[in-house]
């Protein structure tokens, strides 16, 4: 089967909206009430360090892709650092699962959001059927090839930023540009610094999107210079937005009432400052970012499950569909970004992704320092850093999701084991044959 991979289909620009497309779609609108809830008044602070955790993550990431661009990059990646292993095969569906359970979360948001505009309860049914039909919608479009999705996320990239700052200047407008913290509240409690951490673990899934460009490494226009150019900034263009954004809500919103919208916090804080055609607004700049951050996100993940495919890393069936591997992963996909935006709430989705992508994310790490630094010509330190870093604010989470939600931390862990256990079963027979085969070459 020929690679389904368009070289050069997708510009430095395009690049930059499609990572953009997915980091704003779930960063500001599903992410600011949890982060919020966790840190209290310091709510903008943890947005800035988790760019900060962000920046020194795509080290890695730009140093092996500068040196060897490619479609499905994470996965090309793990293999370069530990071979067609079981840690490969396992770490690379770990970053793919993580993206599912973004575009969920996404959809979920977009689902939330909608129904501001009418007058239903917030645990209504039609959250998650609004949440599916978008994933639906989004498949359609990625059928229709890259340049619809490299114009789409183009022009929604424009309209949601400028949306965003909208928003954040007349709200700042509205509270005097006093760029003050939120005020406290009971809503806050246990350790602040674990809480903060913590928050600062969920906030890094704000700009985890940013390995969406690495993934289409082989389809970016001169990836050797422009991955890691798309890479950073976007990573800046997020922060600008972010700590806008978080700023405006704080200065608007108490961080009680903050955590009690913490699933549609920027609608709550546009009602003080523009009353309903500031919800209206919010609303509409809600659906443009969630639906193409969905878009976006399916695209990248459809990309590394088909490179994990043709590498022989994970097993794929045709069930009977016509067309491409990439046309069946992009099935695969919706699916189970379908599934898990029916069954799981927003604060459930978030805490799965944040798990699975931090522990991907050591794995990568630990594989470019124990393997390819010197390949790469990356610093021994700055890896080091990286992942100390993740270590931190992983282990304050899953501290304080152990007091809060400990069911969901066994679902996770219990399903980060299935992937690796699934994984070694599948590649063990082809091992087998593989040692055979050497074994009669020398007899």
């Amino acid at each position: 089967m020929k690679p389904q991979y368009r070289a050069n289909s997708l510009s430095l620009v395009g690049a930059v909206a499609m990572g953009t497309g997915v980091m704003i779609g779930a960063g500001i609108f599903a992410l600011t009430g949890q982060v919020a809830e966790l840190a209290g008044t310091l709510f903008p602070l943890a947005f800035l360090l988790a760019a900060i955790i962000s920046g020194f993550s795509a080290y890695s990431y730009i140093k092996v892709s500068d040196k060897y661009p490619s479609a499905g990059g994470i996965a090309m990646i793990l293999k370069k650092a530990y071979g067609e292993t079981t840690v490969t095969g396992a770490a690379a569906l770990l970053m793919a699962f993580s993206m599912i359970i973004n575009e969920s979360l996404v959809a979920r948001t977009f689902g939330t959001y909608t129904l501001q505009l009418f007058n239903v309860g917030k645990d209504t049914a039609l959250v998650p059927v609004l949440a599916v039909g978008l994933i639906v919608l989004a498949f359609l479009v990625n059928i229709a090839g890259n340049k619809v999705i490299g114009t789409v996320s183009k022009v929604t990239a424009i309209a949601k930023i400028g949306g965003i700052l909208v928003f954040a200047v007349v709200a700042l407008w509205a509270a005097k540009f006093n760029f003050q913290a939120a005020q406290a509240s009971s809503a806050t409690n246990g350790d602040p610094a674990i809480g903060f951490l913590a928050a600062v673990a969920l906030a890094i899934l704000a700009y985890k999107g940013f390995t969406t460009i690495t993934n289409s490494g082989g389809e970016v226009v001169d990836p050797k210079k422009n991955v890691g150019r798309a890479i950073m900034i976007s990573l800046a263009i997020c922060l600008v937005v972010y700590l806008a954004v978080a700023f405006a809500v704080g200065s608007t919103l108490t961080i009680g009432e903050i955590v009690a919208a913490r699933d549609y916090s920027l609608a709550e804080a546009a009602k003080p400052a523009l009353g309903q055609y500031g919800l209206w607004f919010t609303v509409a700049i809600a659906i443009i970012a969630t639906a193409s951050g969905v878009l976006a996100s399916i695209f990248a993940v459809s990309r590394m499950l088909t490179m994990l495919t043709e590498m022989k890393l994970i097993p794929h069936r045709h069930f009977g569909m016509p067309g491409d591997i990439q046309k069946h992963t992009l099935v695969y996909t919706v699916v189970a970004a379908g599934l898990l935006a029916a069954f799981f709430d927003l604060s459930r989705i978030a805490a799965m992704g944040a798990i699975f992508y931090l522990i991907m994310d050591i794995i990568i790490h630990w594989g470019v320092y124990r393997h390819l630094h010197e390949d790469v010509n990356a610093s021994r330190k700055v890896l080091v850093t990286a992942i100390l870093l993740d270590l931190i604010v992983l282990g304050a989470f899953l501290i304080m999701k152990a007091m809060s939600d400990p069911t969901i931390i066994a679902i996770s862990l219990g399903g980060i084991a299935f992937i690796f256990g699934l994984e070694k079963l599948y590649l063990r027979p082809a091992r087998n044959r593989e040692a055979s085969v050497s074994d009669n070459a020398h007899s």
